[in-house]
């Protein structure tokens, strides 16, 4: 018991001590803090908001329509032997896999207060639904950093493959937990049960058209801009931590390491940077041109797994609506930064280092249109972003009026 409370005082000290050193950087090198703002607000206004919320709004609407439990049954067979989830665990995957971190843990908080899934198989697809979307993938890190549209297709066969051996892993998590059962037998599981069961949870749900897309809407933009305060708030830490030098002294240790499994030691102060904000690090890991390309391939691929502190903490803050365990999420994170970085080095061999110069940009041929398109995103994304957010604005006002007059 005593213990026990000394531990607890020393926790509460040290993040007493952490929070004021925080605060005494941001006094100190105000305009550098006010720099790192303005980069992660920049990134949340053009890339983070335009690119989630359409996904956020259309599992919204998917949910509430009943489709999740049509796709569902159709997806139990599937899912429930390969991952020990049920079939929405389907949904929940393919959503996440779209739309990029943190949706998969977004949803399956979603799942797990309809009482769709336990609490142990919350963990398990919380664990390997998370990812980055294809458009970061190919848009932001091959062509924005790297210049090389076919990097793309390595680094996300890497990721997503990755994705699955997780997935596969983490279905001996909890084996002994309690789980929910299939409401069906393997016999019935027929299209007509999967329509059946669709009409069933629109029914169930109730909400108009008009109710359902407002209620989507202000969700959707609720979570967008928590997610935006999280990646301002770890850009700042990220810059400050390295103007006390702290970043410098983590590099210098992990230096060592990397030189010991045969990567090149400059990648660690960048990997350290990508630790807590995976844009930063990737871009820091491009521009390292004493390092091999091999050698950045792999510490891309694993950041990208492993998501960084700042994806983390927006996934934390959001399991933390239900009973999901956080600890589970880290541990499938460190898998699949470690897997994606060990299946880079083969698909390297296979995709890239064989071809000749004929394919000057090396890799597979992809479309010039991916790169056309991800600098037309990178164009009207300002403007999206600025409409929702008046819409958020007007739905919200809305919201309160119409709960004020129901008093």
């Amino acid at each position: 018991m005593l213990e026990a409370r000394q531990s607890s005082q020393l926790k509460s000290a040290l993040f007493a001590i952490a929070t004021i050193v925080f605060a005494s950087s941001l006094v100190f090198f105000p305009k550098e803090a006010l720099e790192a703002s303005t980069r992660g607000l920049d990134m949340w206004w053009n890339v983070v908001f335009p690119s989630l919320l359409p996904f956020f709004i259309v599992s919204e609407l998917l949910i509430g329509f009943g489709v999740v439990a049509f796709l569902g049954v159709l997806l139990e067979p599937l899912m429930r032997p390969l991952f020990k989830v049920p079939g929405i665990g389907g949904f929940v995957w393919a959503m996440g896999l779209a739309s990029g971190n943190p949706a998969g843990a977004k949803l399956a908080v979603q799942m797990r207060k309809l009482g769709k899934i336990s609490q142990i198989e919350g963990e398990r697809l919380a664990g390997f639904t998370n990812s980055s979307n294809p458009l970061f993938i190919f848009g932001a890190i091959a062509v924005g950093f790297f210049h090389n549209p076919a990097l793309g297709m390595i680094l996300a066969l890497a990721h997503y493959i990755g994705n699955i051996v997780v997935g596969f892993l983490f279905r001996f998590h909890g084996k002994n937990m309690k789980e929910v059962p299939l409401t069906r037998g393997p016999s019935s599981l027929k299209i007509i049960d999967a329509f059946s069961a669709m009409h069933q949870e629109r029914l169930k749900d109730g909400r108009t058209f008009g109710k359902l897309i407002g209620d989507a809407v202000r969700s959707s933009i609720e979570t967008l801009l928590l997610i935006g305060g999280f990646i301002i708030l770890f850009s700042v830490l990220n810059q400050l931590l390295s103007l006390l030098g702290i970043l410098s002294l983590i590099a210098a240790s992990i230096s060592m390491c990397f030189a010991f499994i045969g990567l090149s030691p400059e990648l660690a102060y960048p990997f350290i940077s990508g630790l807590f904000e995976i844009t930063i690090g990737a871009q820091m890991i491009s521009q390292t041109t004493e390092a091999s390309f091999l050698s950045q391939l792999i510490v891309v691929s694993f950041i990208l797994g492993f998501g960084g502190f700042s994806i983390q903490a927006q996934v934390a803050s959001i399991l933390a609506e239900s009973d999901i365990r956080f600890r589970p999420f880290l541990l499938a994170r460190f898998l699949q930064g470690l897997t994606a970085a060990c299946l880079v080095i083969p698909l390297y061999y296979l995709f890239y280092e064989p071809l000749t110069d004929e394919v000057s940009s090396g890799g597979v041929r992809i479309p010039a249109s991916i790169e056309q398109g991800w600098h037309y995103f990178l164009h009207v994304s300002p403007y999206i972003t600025f409409s929702f957010l008046c819409l958020f604005i007007l739905l919200k006002t809305m919201h309160l009026r119409r709960n004020s007059f129901s008093r």
